[in-house]
């Protein structure tokens, strides 16, 4: 698109915003068809020329460059009416990822129009779940940001999901509510209900999406990462009950090699009565092969006094499913062992194969474990997990499980 039109299209949308402005531009006359919209819209800032005085509007104009324009309309916003603003939300849409480019301008921006970002995403899914269970729910959830200052912001996550299966009805409540501040560019202090993942492959041993109530302390540069956390685990769907509710330290850190990637954890439970003070360390090494990835982990618990203290797995993973790409996608297959003892709920697998630890009293259970994400249409995946060759100890059939959905961000 040449600029002279695309300047032309964004004066529409700021008719009645400003008027009479003087001549910026050497190479715009005021015998030109759109001298009135370059003039308006310079006087109104949203527009500069070059060094030299120039507009060159006869040049192609870059998807950035609109960009820029796009952002500094929506420092205008309150001033447009509402057929305006519907305008400049889909042009916003359109060009998020350069919007999103420009960093430090639209966070500024950001303030201009009201200090909230609303996003979110929603979901459509089928569960042939292990233990003879099945489920067709939905779920819709609205994500609000808003931003108190330039090193402080407060997240709420209101969820909405429904079973269509069975009389069950709908059910909405907010499932996150932190406040986050940043200390410089490094380290950030996080305080309220917030998620947590701990495991690589969908966050098998704990991957609860509201994760914990509590406080925690983020240090991250780049190449090394750092957590240190307080608080309790609020795994409602699967818990194991001794853990639930119980008061837990936790810590995690990582290293990027280039050529691999490290990283360490640790989780120490202790609930009122002194009953409970398990104490669980892991290791986990990621080495990416081009466009593979080979992966492992390995968990202790060094308090249970029972043989079931130790949780591995071992996988091989390809690809990158890309939200914005259609057409990309990731498959990663993994093989899991897992007693008793390193289990206390919130899986972020949506099969329910460690629910035999729990539900069912098994002590050790294996299995295969397939995940695979492929990106239907921008902001479109479809997700899908297989767990196989399932082994329960003291648990009899046990049975293939396997869940697939169609996810949406907006």
């Amino acid at each position: 698109m040449k600029k002279i039109l695309a300047i032309a299209a964004a004066a529409a949308l700021t008719a009645g915003v400003s008027a009479f402005a003087a001549n910026p531009f050497s190479d715009v006359s005021t015998d030109d068809w759109a001298y009135q919209a370059v003039s308006d819209l310079s006087d109104q800032g949203v527009v500069e020329g070059y060094p030299d005085g120039t507009f060159k509007g006869e040049r192609n104009i870059t998807r950035y460059e609109l960009a820029q324009i796009i952002a500094r309309l929506m420092a205008k916003e309150d001033q447009l009416n509402a057929e305006q603003r519907a305008t400049l939300d889909k042009l916003a849409g359109e060009y998020a990822d350069e919007l999103a480019n420009l960093g430090v301008r639209v966070s500024n921006l950001e303030k201009k129009v009201g200090n909230i970002y609303w996003s979110g995403d929603a979901r459509m899914r089928y569960q042939d779940k292990a233990r003879d269970s099945d489920n067709w729910d939905g779920r819709f959830r609205i994500h609000a940001k808003g931003q108190v200052n330039d090193s402080t912001y407060a997240f709420a996550t209101l969820d909405s999901t429904m079973k269509f299966k069975g009389n069950d009805t709908n059910q909405t409540k907010a499932t996150r509510l932190l406040v986050n501040h940043n200390f410089g560019k490094d380290v950030a202090v996080t305080l309220g209900r917030q998620g947590v993942v701990f495991g690589n492959q969908g966050g098998w041993l704990y991957g609860d999406y509201s994760g914990y109530d509590g406080a925690q302390v983020a240090y991250n540069n780049g190449k090394l990462n750092a957590t240190v956390g307080f608080g309790q685990f609020n795994s409602t769907v699967d818990a194991v009950a001794d853990f639930n509710n119980s008061d837990a330290l936790f810590a995690k850190a990582g290293y990027n090699f280039g050529f691999a990637k490290l990283g360490a954890d640790y989780i120490k439970f202790e609930n009122n009565n002194d009953k409970l003070k398990d104490e669980l360390y892991g290791v986990n090494l990621t080495i990416p092969v081009q466009q593979f990835n080979v992966f492992g982990e390995y968990w202790k618990n060094t308090t249970t006094a029972s043989d079931y203290d130790t949780a591995w797995n071992a996988g091989l993973s390809y690809g990158k499913a890309d939200w914005k790409k259609p057409g990309s996608w990731n498959l990663s297959v993994a093989y899991n062992d897992v007693d008793k003892g390193l289990y206390f709920g919130g899986t972020g697998l949506q099969t329910d194969v460690l629910g035999y630890l729990s539900k069912d009293k098994a002590t050790n259970v294996t299995f295969w474990n397939a995940i695979a994400n492929v990106t239907l249409q921008k902001n479109v995946q479809l997700h899908a997990e297989y767990a196989f060759d399932t082994d329960a100890e003291g648990v009899k059939d046990e049975d293939d499980a396997w869940t697939v959905s169609l996810n949406y961000k907006f």
